[in-house]
């Protein structure tokens, strides 16, 4: 029984960029993380120890960005995926949205995206 968790808009404020003034000054990204994984014995006992707690999630995702103070959005979104992976062995797969609104003054949004699968 596989079911999906998705965790969107995680606003975080953090030091994200290669440009000289993204290297000082924090900036808003948002992260999106869907988790598919097995519901079955969540569903059947009810347990939050059966599935995955996504407010952890959100937690997690928002240190690492703040924490690594990452130079590229792909990186990001990756590291982000191999935490999940790594954190919470029921997620079969993570697929992650780093969002940078501020990177393109043109356009409302700008975003990276990765699928990771267990044992790729």
């Amino acid at each position: 029984m596989i079911g999906t968790i998705e965790v969107s808009g995680i606003r975080v404020r953090c030091i994200i960029g290669v440009l000289p003034f993204e290297r000082v000054q924090e900036q808003e990204i948002r992260i999106d993380a869907s988790l598919d994984l097995d519901f079955a014995e969540a569903v059947a006992t009810e347990s939050i120890g059966a599935t995955v707690d996504y407010a952890l999630v959100a937690k997690a995702l928002s240190a690492l960005a703040v924490e690594r103070k990452f130079q590229l959005v792909e990186t990001l979104a990756e590291e982000c995926a191999s935490l999940v992976l790594s954190r919470w062995p029921r997620v079969e797969s993570a697929t992650i949205v780093i969002h940078k609104p501020a990177a393109v003054p043109e356009a409302s949004d700008a975003r990276v995206k990765i699928l990771r699968r267990r044992n790729q």
